[in-house]
């Protein structure tokens, strides 16, 4: 099989590339009006606008061969056929098939009925409390995709969510994180959900431990299983931990963590809008799955993305990608797509184990817009980067204000100056015209100056719900697998962040030793800070 750079339409994009480099999308504009119209795709509650950026209809042609000649068509249908894709742990990826409710594996379609079941007495009060009273607090103890996916559903679900509930979020080890939560609840009406795949994860475990602790210290009772739920593929461990099968919801070890919150584990995003509201969660996700499987390349919204990143990534030398979505609901999105994308991306060898000698994931950043226009925007505009923007504007029907339209202005507005830019001419005649002496405005000329040429993606959401939310998380899925596909790499391990869970014990053990310089093991600098820990801790 040929890598990617050794296929027959790698050197005329080469070529392509040094064609238009040169050349300007705010020249491509004014000479096709037509652009949008070109360069547009809209699906459901979804509008993706990819007319700023650096491309042609050629290109795309282009694109869209070597995407064929990655034999991408056959990856797809093996990833939706259950393959063992994930080639170096030897299974499948099948997280889609966790929205298809109406083909779903049995077990899957068990477990979500069980998941109604449990969302619908916490919600109707009738699970109680070890001490008779309903449930209040519902305390999320999760890392990686079992804190990020829950949390992003509930922030951007809020509005539509049950007033009933306060719902928090724990993933940090440091106990400074659950105690300033808990000192603000009543354990007589808090619940815990603690999940973890392997129920082995230190920190979740850390954190539950510190729940339990807490519930025993404050109710002074011995069963506290009212107030514990697990999510895993290990209910026996669970067990152990005093959360009966009964209050236990499973994982498979074909989800990865990163895709899991189409499973139990977007519990708290059911229990928030309704089991009804997750179902609609899940039906975008399946929408969007149809579109990824079945659209042609040149209307496919997931292919295209990913293509247009292969584009800046390997022919541009780009390294970086912002997501900035004008919505505060969607705050957290970022950082979803962050653990999505670089956990999934962040490889140097392909499926084969041979080195990678072209770029692979970039690094994701990103924060909603109006922060982000006073943070790290200015950087994209005048930075010596070349850093493609995904702007991700959703309509509010519920706010009549005109602070609506000012986001979305501001969204707007950002992405046309990314794209015009302003030459050191143009700023030189506004100085010229608002009085500026001659010789202060060629001083200040070219700092003023942008140089504009800089892409853009834009995706409006015709609002947030749980049905454009889930065809919004899967449109990412999918854009991260195309281009995992076409670099030949498995998106579905992470034996790097595995790595470092395996160091872990040996210095949690070396921190409670005398003397840490006898361990020939452990480098000079990881035992100099341990010592100067080992310090403070003495003298605190």
């Amino acid at each position: 099989m040929k890598h990617l750079t050794q296929l027959p339409t790698w050197p005329v994009l080469k070529a392509h590339h040094q064609d238009i480099a040169p050349e300007t999308m705010q020249q491509y504009f004014l000479d096709n009006p037509t652009r949008f119209e070109l360069f547009s795709v809209q699906l459901s509650g979804l509008l993706f606008d990819y007319s700023k950026n650096r491309i042609t209809e050629q290109t795309i042609q282009l694109l869209t061969q070597l995407a064929i000649d990655s034999h991408l068509p056959e990856k797809i249908e093996a990833l939706f056929s259950g393959d063992s894709i994930n080639q170096s742990e030897h299974r499948p990826a099948l997280h889609t098939r966790l929205r298809d409710r109406q083909n779903a594996p049995i077990e899957v379609k068990n477990a979500l009925k069980k998941m109604s079941q449990i969302t619908q007495r916490l919600r109707n009060q009738s699970w109680l409390g070890s001490t008779g009273k309903p449930i209040e607090h519902i305390v999320n103890i999760g890392i990686g995709g079992s804190h990020l996916g829950p949390l992003l559903g509930v922030e951007a679900l809020a509005p539509i969510s049950n007033n009933r509930f306060s719902c928090y979020f724990i993933s940090n080890i440091d106990s400074d994180h659950i105690n300033q939560i808990v000192h603000h609840l009543d354990p007589e009406t808090t619940l815990f959900i603690i999940s973890s795949k392997s129920f082995t994860t230190s920190e979740t475990l850390a954190n539950a431990h510190i729940a339990l602790a807490w519930l025993h210290q404050t109710l002074g009772q011995t069963d506290l299983s009212q107030h514990l739920i697990a999510i895993t593929a290990a209910p026996d461990l669970a067990q152990r931990f005093g959360i009966p099968p009964s209050h236990t919801l499973p994982l498979w070890e074909w989800v990865g963590g990163r895709y899991s919150v189409w499973s139990a584990i977007g519990l708290p995003i059911a229990l928030m809008i309704g089991i009804e509201g997750f179902y609609q969660f899940l039906n975008g996700a399946h929408a969007m799955d149809e579109h990824f499987r079945y659209a042609a390349y040149s209307q496919n919204i997931p292919v295209l993305m990913a293509l247009l990143g292969i584009w800046y990534i390997n022919f541009f030398d780009v390294t970086h990608h912002a997501i900035i979505p004008y919505s505060h609901r969607l705050n957290q999105f970022p950082r979803y797509i962050q653990q999505a994308d670089m956990e999934s991306n962040g490889k140097q060898v392909t499926q084969q184990g041979d080195l990678i000698h072209y770029l692979t994931g970039p690094v994701i950043f990103g924060q909603q817009g109006c922060d982000g226009q006073h943070a790290f925007l200015q950087l994209l505009h005048q930075g010596t980067h070349l850093i493609p923007v995904d702007f991700i504007l959703a309509n509010n029907p519920n706010d009549s204000s005109n602070h609506q339209d000012m986001l979305i202005a501001s969204g707007l507005s950002q992405a046309e100056a990314l794209m015009k830019g302003k030459s050191e001419k143009q700023v030189l005649r506004e100085l010229l015209e608002a009085n500026y002496p001659m010789d202060q405005a060629k001083q200040l000329a070219p700092h003023k100056m942008l140089p504009g040429n800089r892409p853009s993606n834009i995706l409006f959401l015709d609002e947030v719900t749980p049905f454009n939310l889930g065809m919004l998380i899967a449109l990412y899925e999918h854009k991260i697998f195309v281009q995992g596909a076409l670099w030949e790499i498995n998106s579905f391990d992470q034996w790097g962040v595995a790595f470092g869970k395996q160091l872990l014990p040996r210095l949690i053990e070396a921190i409670s030793m005398p003397d840490v310089s006898t361990l020939t093991d452990i480098d000079s600098s990881t035992q100099r800070m341990i010592k100067h820990y080992q310090s403070l801790k003495t003298t605190s």
